[in-house]
């Protein structure tokens, strides 16, 4: 029986392509194991290829698994595939509408196809959630790029679902529009949604999301949240600007691994557990180098997944 704290329960979920013409075949997933909490945001990260669309598709009844289980708010995707379906709404990565059909004909058109009786359509007030009911008539030819994002979004929510995946959501949008879609996705989750997210934007990822999965070659490499996986890499960055540029390291320096960027500054990646900053200090002073300004940085997401991913590809 499923938690009935989970949103998604999946268990060694497996998916293999048939190459195809005597084409060898595609090992999707690799027996994948992933719970996300009712209520979360959960981001699920990886390189192109790395099985994330497929996990989804499997979600939503796109595509069939090869092996596995998978229970989308307590129901069985292959038991109760209509129910599982009810509950979770897709927001592709990919933008296409019918040009001459305006957002609340295409919202209309899809509550009709789950089945939404036209009393309980909530057309207009999805609209407005989403800052469209201004162009609610208008031809979608019309749209900006940013409303056709949000009118994925509004498509996804006509049959109110539990859990919304949004795919790689911002993927070639600008920064503003960026932001806006990155404020409605928390305005969602504070009304109670289920939100997991496919993104290849690691700050996206660490802004937004609870707990975080990464994915390589099928297999789920990493899974923990947020603050936990950033707690994994014990390493900082410092960088020391002297009061003038340096053009070649002090050989005591180089024994701490510090190396020089374009600016002439001097760049040390240090784990705080074998060295302290009043350590490095002592060696910069011990180098005659006067200091006119440092900052440090902590790791990030980026570091994170590239330590993973990197140690997988060997």
């Amino acid at each position: 029986m499923m938690d009935p704290q989970l949103a998604l329960e999946i268990h060694g979920l497996e998916k293999i392509y048939d190459g195809g013409r005597g084409a060898a075949e595609k090992h999707a997933l690799k027996g994948i194991d992933l719970s996300v909490r009712r209520g979360s945001i959960f981001g699920l990260l990886g390189p192109n290829g790395a099985g994330k669309s497929t996990t989804i598709n499997i979600l939503a009844g796109l595509v069939r698994k090869t092996a596995g289980t998978a229970m989308v708010w307590g129901f069985d995707i292959d038991a109760q595939p209509r129910n599982a379906k009810a509950c979770i709404g897709i927001v592709p990565q990919e933008v296409y509408f019918d040009a001459f059909f305006s957002p609340r004909e295409i919202l209309e058109l899809q509550a009709g196809f789950y089945g939404v009786p036209a009393r309980d359509r909530r057309t207009d007030e999805i609209l407005a959630a989403v800052s469209l009911q201004d162009v609610a008539g208008s031809y979608t030819r019309h749209l900006s790029g940013g409303m056709k994002r949000r009118l994925l979004v509004a498509k996804a929510m006509v049959h109110n679902p539990p859990i919304l995946v949004l795919d790689e959501p911002t993927a070639g949008v600008d920064v503003e529009l960026r932001q806006n879609l990155w404020g409605y996705v928390r305005k969602l989750n504070d009304l109670g949604v289920t939100i997991v997210l496919t993104t290849h934007y690691l700050e996206e990822a660490e802004q937004l999301c609870d707990e975080i999965a990464i994915i390589n070659y099928g297999e789920v490499v990493a899974c923990d949240t947020t603050a936990n996986l950033l707690g994994q890499l014990d390493e900082k960055i410092i960088i020391i600007r002297p009061t003038a540029p340096l053009h070649i390291i002090p050989d005591i320096l180089k024994k701490i691994g510090a190396s020089l960027n374009k600016a002439g500054e001097i760049v040390i990646q240090f784990s705080p557990s074998h060295i302290s900053i009043g350590e490095i200090l002592q060696y910069v002073q011990q180098a005659a180098i006067e200091i006119a300004d440092l900052s440090t940085r902590e790791s990030d997401l980026e570091d994170i997944f590239l330590q993973i991913t990197a140690s997988k590809n060997l």
